[in-house]
């Protein structure tokens, strides 16, 4: 059959490297033939190749980095495998209930994440990653930041760790999840195997979510000080995504991808701005950098469908210090060198490699990352739609009478009896508008029905009713994400900028809380039915 041009376009490429028939028929192998009565379909090639995968995948990036001749020394995901051989786990969950860990792995060799054996690990309960394996066989694998030149929010200055649940997607047609950053959120590894130091070649991409970023410093993945401090100019080497503009910047508003190379985001060869490097806004986004002795290269590009493009390609920045590199070889995900964890992203994967990968290497792998089949989750929200109005209701034995009403006497946000024969004042107050998320349209805000422009939004933990200011503070504390119920029932929660806390009722009052956290709201008992809320139609 005749390949759809897109294809041909990516495939060209191949030719050029050393091993370009092999990696061409690889590539291709799970096509649909020609007796397939899908062949003519234009989008029957791409899920050929998804549905292959799932049971033993074609080359994967790691295997067409050591087919360009710069292998991998660091491949993390939390959702596919990046060799075609793998069949070890990729990341580990503990949840919180009895603070027990497990290992989650593929589907098969060289396929999807079994997300299954995630939700019902962590079913009734909330679960975080503690570890991103290293599928390289370097035991290059990523686990909670620990302090460095800033301290961390978790106990003894570490990095709070991500939550297991707040990024789903599909992978593939599979269910798979990302690792969701909140500010305070890092991971890192110090005493690395292979990743490359001094003014040593090197090349890494990442799979983001471009829609979620914020300008904190700073959302990084690849190699930075391994003493968690700055060390000076050139002793880092990452990918950066976000729209901080206190260093580097580049074309339109952001977000960019950018280089970190310590003391100073690159958008190119000038400190500050370069018109070449462009605003991004792909839902799904590969990023790459790669660096050698006095040269180096941003490239991105859309990681659902479409080819790589190179946004900068040149020599090191025109700044003292960066020329030659002092790269110290340590990975981090997350945070900045010295352990700056103000920013925000998600993270789906991401390779480090030894040596400086030509373009064509990279853009088969942009091939086969468009291959894989990223799509946002299909889950959906029932009757959670964006402009309808609803209840919230309790589920906890308790209470089950009982709603989310805002206190005209004050701004808190309490659970109450509410029946037909409340007063119409405390039916209004106990009817919500349901928004989408102010900080991020992929989750809800709640605005009340009869204070028009005033959110549910929590402030030291505990909810209250308030006016939106504009500011991102507000967007974020007010943005809560739904997931199934965690106990079976309704809905849970989420906060978006605290993402191991859940709405929950405690003594009457609203929180958000983890479970069995250090504050009296967050204690273990009943948590799973005081974070389940059963939605309801409008009271008014």
């Amino acid at each position: 059959m005749s390949l759809p041009l897109s294809r041909l376009r990516r495939a060209r490429p191949l030719a050029v490297l050393a091993s370009g028939l092999a990696l061409t028929t690889a590539l291709f192998s799970g096509q649909a033939s020609a007796d397939d009565p899908a062949a003519g379909s234009p989008s029957a090639g791409r899920h050929a190749v998804a549905t292959t995968a799932a049971a033993a995948a074609t080359s994967l990036p790691c295997d067409l980095y050591a087919a360009g001749g710069t292998p991998c020394v660091a491949a993390h995901s939390t959702t596919r495998a990046l060799y075609s051989s793998y069949n070890g786990p990729l990341y580990q969950v503990k949840r919180a209930s009895d603070s027990a860990t497990r290992d989650i792995g593929l589907l098969g060799a060289g396929g999807y994440a079994d997300a299954a054996a995630q939700d019902s690990f962590c079913a009734g309960t909330s679960c975080l990653i503690t570890i991103i394996y290293d599928q390289s066989g370097r035991n290059n694998r990523l686990t909670q930041a620990p302090p460095g030149g800033f301290s961390g929010p978790a106990a003894g200055g570490y990095d709070n760790l991500a939550d297991a649940t707040a990024a789903p997607v599909t992978v593939g047609g599979h269910k798979a999840y990302g690792v969701f950053v909140a500010p305070g959120t890092g991971y890192r590894n110090n005493n690395t195997n292979g990743v490359a130091k001094g003014d040593q070649p090197e090349g890494m991409y990442a799979v983001l979510d471009g829609t979620h970023y914020n300008g904190g410093c700073c959302f990084d993945y690849g190699n930075a000080e391994t003493n968690s401090r700055d060390n000076g100019n050139g002793t880092m080497e990452a990918i950066y995504f976000g729209n901080n503009k206190v260093w580097g910047y580049g074309a339109g508003n952001g977000p960019w991808v950018m280089a970190d190379l310590e003391n100073g985001l690159f958008s190119g060869v000038n400190q500050r701005y370069n018109a070449g490097n462009p605003s991004v806004s792909h839902r799904f986004l590969t990023a790459v950098v790669k660096g050698e002795p006095n040269h180096w290269s941003i490239r991105a590009g859309d990681a659902q469908a479409g080819s790589l493009s190179t946004y900068y390609n040149g020599v090191r920045p025109n700044v003292p210090g960066y020329n030659p590199m002092k790269k110290e070889g340590a990975i981090i995900l997350g945070i900045g060198g010295d352990n700056s964890h103000g920013a925000a992203g998600t993270f789906y994967e991401g390779v480090m490699t030894s040596g400086y990968p030509s373009d064509a290497t990279e853009n088969a792998v942009q091939a086969n990352i468009d291959s894989a089949g990223y799509a946002t989750s299909t889950s959906g929200t029932g009757p959670l739609t964006p402009g309808s109005k609803i209840s919230l209701r309790a589920t906890t034995s308790c209470c089950t009478s009982d709603y989310i009403v805002h206190d005209d006497a004050d701004s808190n946000v309490v659970i109450a009896p509410v029946s037909a024969s409340s007063p119409a004042t405390t039916k209004g107050d106990a009817t919500w508008t349901v928004r989408a998320g102010l900080s991020n349209s992929a989750c809800l805000s709640f605005e009340s029905a009869n204070q028009s422009g005033r959110y549910l939004r929590h402030s030291n933990f505990q909810l209250h009713l308030g006016a939106d200011d504009g500011t991102s503070g507000f967007a974020q504390d007010a943005t809560f994400c739904p997931e199934a119920g965690h106990n079976g029932q309704g809905y849970s929660f989420r906060s978006a900028n605290y993402p191991s806390d859940y709405m929950r009722h405690y003594s009457y009052n609203v929180y958000i809380a983890g479970q069995g956290g250090s504050h009296t709201w967050d204690n273990a008992t009943s948590w799973s039915d005081d974070t389940s809320w059963a939605v309801g139609q409008p009271w008014a």
